[in-house]
Order: C-alpha cells, then sequence, then structure tokens
C-alpha cells in the first residue's frame, strides 16, 4: 500500500509553539511524531495572532502555521475556529482535526460545501465549567451537539466523557487519552533565578474557577509545613489577577508567571515535595498526567475524572479542611513515596504519548 498523502488540518488551539494549555500540547506531540516520519510538512496549524508585533514563525518542526487576527479561546474562539475550519476546506486539507467545540456551528455548512472529514475533540463537557454563564453555556452546549452530529467521528479522551456522550447523543466516540512525557530537566541552576526553596508543594493550572487555585491558596496562606508554588497566568484574566492581589505578598506562596521551556518546568516539577491538582472539570487532564510521570504524591480534587485517572493512587481533597487533612500524610508520611511511584507506573502503562500519536494518525488517515 502506498504511503498516505493526506493533508491534516489541525484547528481549535491558540497555536504553536505550545504556550497555553493540553490542546496545544497535543498539537504539538502530532507535530513532532509527524516529522519523526518525515510528514510534518503535511500539517497546517491555525494559530491566534491579535497582536500585530507577535513573533509569528511560518513553521514549526516541518508543519505550516496559519494565523487569524482573533483570540483562540474565550468567546473569540466561536469565529477564530468556525474561519479556520472554512480555510482548511478551500485550501484543499483532506481532514481536519477540531479540537473543542467552539467551531462547531460551522459543520453543517463546510460538510454541505467540502469533502474534507472532520474529527472533532469534544473536550471536557466544556459547557459544564462554572466560569460560564447561563447564554454561552447554552451555545456551548448546542455546540457540543452539532459536533457529535456532524462530524466523521469524535474523540473522548476520558471513559467518563465517552459515557456522556453515548447516554446524550447515541453515539459512541472513539476514546484516546493524553500521553506524558517525561524529558530530561534542567539543572537546578537553570531556575535558581526563581529561589525556589528546597521543599515545596507545586501546583500548575490556568487561572480558571475550576481549577481550585483559590482553594489551595487558602489552604497554604493558614501555615503548612511546606510552601506552596504555583504556576499560573495570572494576569490574563480578573480571577487571575484577584488572586495575584490577595494572595501575591503572603510568604508562604508563591506565585510565578506560567512557565513553558520544557527543561526549567521539567526541573520545577523534579524539584517539588508533592503536586496539587485542583482540577475539577476535563477528563485526563495533561498537567495531572504529566506530573504522574514525575513519580511525585499527588493530591487531587476528588472528582470522577481525577480519580479514575490516578485510579485510586493518589489523596483526594474538596475542601481547604480536606485539604489540610490530606497534606501531612503524602508530604511526610512513609506512604508518599509508594504512592509517588505507583502513580508513575500508571503514567508509564496508560498514558504513552506514541501510543497516543498512532491512535490519532491511525483515526485520521494520516
Amino acid at each position: 500500500m502506498p504511503p498516505s498523502r493526506t493533508r491534516l488540518a489541525i484547528v481549535g488551539t491558540v497555536g504553536l509553539p505550545p504556550r497555553y494549555g493540553g490542546f496545544e500540547t497535543l498539537a504539538a506531540r502530532l507535530v513532532e511524531a509527524a516529522a519523526a516520519r518525515g510528514a510534518a510538512d503535511r500539517i497546517t496549524v491555525w494559530c491566534s495572532g491579535p497582536q500585530s508585533g507577535d513573533d509569528r514563525p511560518t513553521h514549526w518542526m516541518g508543519a505550516h502555521l496559519r494565523y487569524l487576527p482573533l483570540r483562540g479561546n474565550g468567546v473569540h474562539s466561536i469565529a477564530y475556529d468556525a474561519l479556520s475550519l472554512r480555510q482548511a476546506a478551500r485550501s484543499g486539507h483532506d481532514v481536519a482535526l477540531l479540537l473543542g467545540v467552539s467551531g462547531a456551528s460551522a459543520l453543517p455548512l463546510i460538510r454541505a460545501t467540502s469533502a474534507m472529514r472532520i474529527i472533532s475533540h469534544i473536550d471536557g463537557i466544556e459547557w459544564r465549567r462554572p466560569k460560564w454563564g447561563p447564554v454561552a453555556r447554552a451555545v456551548l452546549r448546542r455546540s457540543e451537539a452539532m459536533a457529535v452530529r456532524w462530524s466523521d467521528h469524535v474523540i473522548a479522551d476520558h471513559p467518563d466523557i465517552t459515557t456522556h456522550v453515548r447516554q446524550s447523543y447515541g453515539r459512541a466516540p472513539v476514546e484516546i487519552a493524553y500521553g506524558h512525557e517525561t524529558p530530561a530537566p534542567s539543572p537546578p541552576a537553570a531556575i535558581a533565578d526563581l529561589g525556589l526553596p528546597d521543599r515545596y508543594a507545586l501546583a500548575i493550572a490556568r487561572a480558571e474557577p475550576d481549577n481550585n487555585l483559590a482553594l489551595l491558596l487558602e489552604a497554604f496562606a493558614e501555615g503548612q509545613t511546606l510552601p506552596l508554588v504555583i504556576l499560573s497566568n495570572w494576569q490574563t484574566n480578573a480571577y487571575g489577577r484577584g488572586l495575584l492581589a490577595r494572595f501575591g505578598r503572603h510568604p508562604a506562596l508563591r506565585l510565578l508567571d506560567a512557565e513553558y521551556d520544557p527543561g526549567r518546568l521539567g526541573a520545577i516539577r523534579e524539584g517539588a515535595t508533592v503536586y496539587l491538582h485542583g482540577h475539577e472539570a476535563g477528563g485526563t487532564n495533561p498537567s495531572l498526567v504529566e506530573m504522574m510521570g514525575h513519580g511525585r504524591p499527588i493530591a487531587a480534587y476528588d472528582c470522577g475524572f481525577n480519580r479514575s485517572v490516578t485510579e485510586g493512587k493518589a489523596a483526594y481533597f474538596d475542601s481547604v479542611e480536606t485539604l489540610r487533612a490530606v497534606l501531612p500524610a503524602i508530604a511526610e508520611g512513609p506512604e508518599a513515596a509508594a504512592s509517588g511511584t505507583a502513580l508513575q507506573e500508571i503514567a508509564r502503562r496508560r498514558y504513552r504519548w506514541s501510543e497516543v500519536t498512532d491512535a490519532y494518525f491511525d483515526l485520521l488517515g494520516f
């Protein structure tokens, strides 16, 4: 059989290189895997470019980057994703991987006017997230339904999302989780500018209410054995700026800007004594899986998503009080090392990027 010459469009991310969230990481891993096959030149990634002064490379690891003068997140993502899909169809791409459901309202028109196949990753039941008001929630719920109805295939990254799609729409999605990798971290000297303590609790998350950063900060603000370090995009919304103003000067709390250099981020993770995962929405959260690969004990927000990903091997909390109650055992107790080892084994067994990218390429016909 001759090799595939499929042209793939990746739509729905902020763009590459990855500097935002899980979908950007997924797009990057797909491009890297395609580059290893000598096929990255057949991928185009649509990118957000609202700032005229931004550095806008035309390629990343061989893949083509195409920019739109719109934001790739928030309410702007509806137009951003729809226009990206339209351009992908008009420029002769064979298949589009739509990450998220914001642009799904454009799918009936795309299907009616082009032969481009649509594979949609519906994310983590986005409309349930508390940050959305009633109107936005209704729009996102309708978009989810349209993505399921009009896509050639639907991807879910967690069994609970698979169940939701089956029960809500009578359709069985293709289940593909996220992967993890533990790149060689930079030496400690490379993060000396951060002045991190010898032992610390760590959290890495976007500043969104359902990531429960306020809960984490409150739990440590009144005294814990360990200081708390959180990496986030504090300045991008009112929620983050409010937390920064409230907790930014507390001596036991370090509110640092998001870090995207893999080596520096790896060094920060390696230096952590315990990891805190406050996400209560989504499916297989990439930040959780990545940290599991480092073999550190983890305290995760108590929800079905997190218990399933960690196979019950983490500690769990749902309030300031329960977080304070579980911290001593996972930070100091004899079970801490065993828990970290068990979580690392789960990551290596269930969440390998090589298998994830192969599954995507098989589905995409790439």
